[in-house]
């Protein structure tokens, strides 16, 4: 019985910048519980990477190649997603980015695609799985957020500020697609070993910082989001909505 409440066989789900990093690491998750995985991003070679993952997993992939910060190019990436696939049962919100940069020298152009890629993404995707989950009556949608949606850092004004409305907005969408039996959750991940995260690398003592202020004494690995991804797929979490859960080492709670 265990194992049928987080098995995803059968379903199909859409990771959005699924190229590398946490969104490759959670599409190799969703397939590894059943799922079959459309991956998208910008760089079709990177997609075609993550897709070969899903396909070893014995699960069909579809790689569709997407700019998020582009409504148009979001549309058409659902469409093509819902009538390759038919159906849409998970969607996780998973691309971002982070420029750091303070405040005094913070720019419109940043700030607009940070709004762009971490905040109005997800209202794009929403928007064009919306009508397909209502009249199927059931989805699971996954915002992918962040520990600094909560907590504040320097020089992230943008990253923390987009990443905290996605908080809110995923409260918002819970509480609207209830009525259609839509789980809408958010995962916030603490400092992972990604892209984003190796800046650390070339500042000793802020790595040094960040890691004392992680209980568990470490970055964490990107396989260590394949839990709680699986559990707000699936059928474990049905009664789970409007929640964000942090998977971050203890980072919060100092």
């Amino acid at each position: 019985m265990i194992n049928k409440l987080f098995s995803l066989e059968g379903k199909v789900a859409v990771v959005t910048g699924a190229s590398k990093g946490l969104g490759r690491s959670m599409s190799e998750a969703l397939a590894a519980a059943g799922a079959d995985v459309v991956v998208t991003a910008r760089t079709m070679s990177l997609l075609e990477e993550t897709a070969q993952i899903v396909t070893k997993l014995g699960r069909r992939a579809l790689p569709i190649q997407c700019d998020v910060g582009d409504d148009q190019s979001v549309q058409q990436m659902i469409k093509t997603a819902a009538q390759e696939m038919g159906k849409i049962d998970i969607l996780v919100n998973n691309a971002g980015m982070q420029v750091n940069t303070a405040f005094r020298d913070e720019t419109y152009e940043n700030w607009d695609k940070h709004l762009k890629v971490n905040l109005y993404s997800a209202f794009s995707t929403c928007k064009a799985v919306g009508p397909l989950m209502t009249k199927q009556k059931k989805g699971k949608v996954i915002n992918i957020v962040s520990v600094l949606g909560e907590r504040a850092f320097w020089n992230t004004i943008a990253y923390c500020t987009t990443k905290g409305a996605l908080i809110q907005f995923t409260k918002v969408m819970a509480l609207e697609w209830a009525r259609f039996n839509i789980n809408v959750n958010a995962i916030g991940p603490g400092w992972f070993k990604t892209e984003i995260v190796e800046v650390l690398d070339k500042y000793p003592e802020s790595k040094k910082m960040v890691l004392g202020h992680i209980p568990l004494g470490r970055l964490g690995e990107p396989a260590e989001l394949a839990g709680v991804v699986i559990f707000l797929s699936s059928a474990a979490s049905d009664y789970v909505t409007g929640e964000t859960i942090f998977v971050d080492g203890g980072y919060r709670v100092i």
